[in-house]
Formats: C-alpha cells, sequence, structure tokens
C-alpha cells in the first residue's frame, strides 16, 4: 500500500504565537487546575526560564497582541472567567487534527525548537507519557506526514536524528534549515562502538543521567506550578479590587 502524504494548510505561525501556544498547551497538561490561563498567568509561563529556548521578556501589552493574532486565525479562543478575569485557551485540536500524545510533542517543538529525539522524548513525557523512543518515533512519523514535523537530520541518520515543528513561516523554516546543514554531520559509522565490559561499566552511568534528568524536569514543573499559582492569587486580589 503507498503511503500518501495528508498535509493539512494552515496559515504558519510566528515564533511569539507559538511561544504563547506552547505554554497553554503545557499548562493545560502540567497545571489544568489554574487552565484556561489569564493574561498574566500566560505571561509569566512564556518568560519563564525552565523548558523555553529562547528565554523572552514579554509583557502583558505583547501577550494581548500575540492573542488577537491567534484569535484571527482560529488557534485560540476567549473565555469569560468569573468577575473581570479574562482566561484564553488553545483550540489545536481542532486546528491541527492531532491526539494528545501529539500535541504534547507539538507543544515542546513549539517551546525549545529543534532537538534531538532522545531529548524530546524526555521533555515530552512530562506532559503525556511516551515510554520508549519507539513509541515517540511512532508518532513522529504521523506528525511527519501531514506536515507537521519536519526532519532536519540525513534520511540515513539513525542515531540523534533532530526533527523539529512544521508550523514555521517558509522563510523561518529555510534559515532553520539553513542552520541546521552547517553542523558536522556524525554518520553511524563514525560513532566508536562500545564493547561488552564498557557498556556493562557505563549502564549505571546513564541511569544516573536519565535520573538526574528527571529530576531536572520534575523541579522544572513544580517551578512552574508555583509561578502560575502565583499569577493565579495576583489575578484574584485584582478582581476582588485588593
Amino acid at each position: 500500500m503507498s503511503s500518501v502524504t495528508q498535509e493539512i494548510v494552515r496559515p504558519p505561525l510566528t515564533g511569539r504565537e507559538r511561544r504563547v501556544l506552547g505554554v497553554l498547551v503545557e499548562k493545560a497538561k502540567t497545571t489544568p487546575e489554574a487552565y484556561p490561563l489569564t493574561i498574566n498567568a500566560l505571561t509569566t509561563g512564556c518568560n519563564q526560564k525552565s523548558n523555553r529556548d529562547p528565554v523572552t521578556n514579554y509583557d502583558v501589552d505583547d501577550i494581548e497582541e500575540f492573542l488577537v493574532g491567534l484569535r484571527k486565525k482560529g488557534a485560540v479562543v476567549m473565555v469569560e472567567g468569573g468577575g473581570r478575569v479574562v482566561r484564553w485557551k488553545h483550540t489545536l485540536y481542532d486546528w491541527l487534527k492531532v491526539s494528545k500524545v501529539e500535541l504534547a510533542v507539538l507543544a515542546e517543538l513549539m517551546l525549545r525548537g529543534a532537538q534531538t529525539e532522545g531529548d524530546l522524548r524526555a521533555r515530552a513525557s512530562r506532559m503525556e507519557p511516551l515510554p520508549d523512543l519507539a513509541s515517540l518515533q511512532a508518532v513522529l512519523e504521523a506528525l511527519q506526514s501531514r506536515g507537521l514535523v519536519i526532519r532536519l537530520s540525513p534520511p540515513g541518520q539513525l542515531r540523534g536524528v533532530v526533527v523539529t515543528h512544521g508550523l514555521y513561516p517558509p522563510d523561518e523554516l529555510e534559515k532553520v534549515r539553513h542552520s541546521f546543514s552547517l553542523r558536522p554531520v556524525v554518520s553511524d559509522e563514525d560513532e566508536p562502538r562500545p564493547t561488552r565490559a564498557e557498556s556493562t561499566s557505563t549502564s549505571g552511568t546513564f541511569g544516573w543521567v536519565a535520573e538526574v534528568a528527571s529530576l531536572r524536569d520534575e523541579m522544572a514543573s513544580l517551578k512552574s506550578k508555583v509561578e502560575s499559582l502565583e499569577s493565579e492569587i495576583h489575578d484574584l486580589k485584582s478582581a476582588l479590587g485588593a
């Protein structure tokens, strides 16, 4: 059976719009009690220093402007909250026609840009379960067939494969491709293959590294929750006139 690419035509997103959408998806999955988000909470989420690349310094007026553009594209909607607080939520499940796991993967790519499959799996796993690399690769293949994920590594490369999302404007995507093409390419044959003794001695090290990475992600997630709660308290005080 021949595979047919079912790419959906959709408006491209600027880097600022992608940051806003990535935060909305992330907070909806990691802090659902605070979602939909106020503009203050969304500003804090966009500017947080963990799980973001690049780190930004937007203000509430910037975020409001980005939201207006996204609303025109149909990617976000405004929700009338209690009192005078207005909240926002994304519509990406319908807008992109994706599943929960697919959206988690895209959110990480929107928040941090191009990255290896290994890094992407570790980061997206904090939002949706991705038990192993094979499960991520299946998700990436499905997204790639719809133009939502782009592979930057050469077709023959099997390790350290780098991917990114397909939501760039054409000129920005060309810059991303050009930037990646300047990186030195390391083929599987160039990588030294460890002996059995080396594999045994380093397995504990890999486990330790993975554990540290997991703890860092957990700390970042907890910090994000605290920041979101602080914003919620601020909004509540404003609504009460305190």
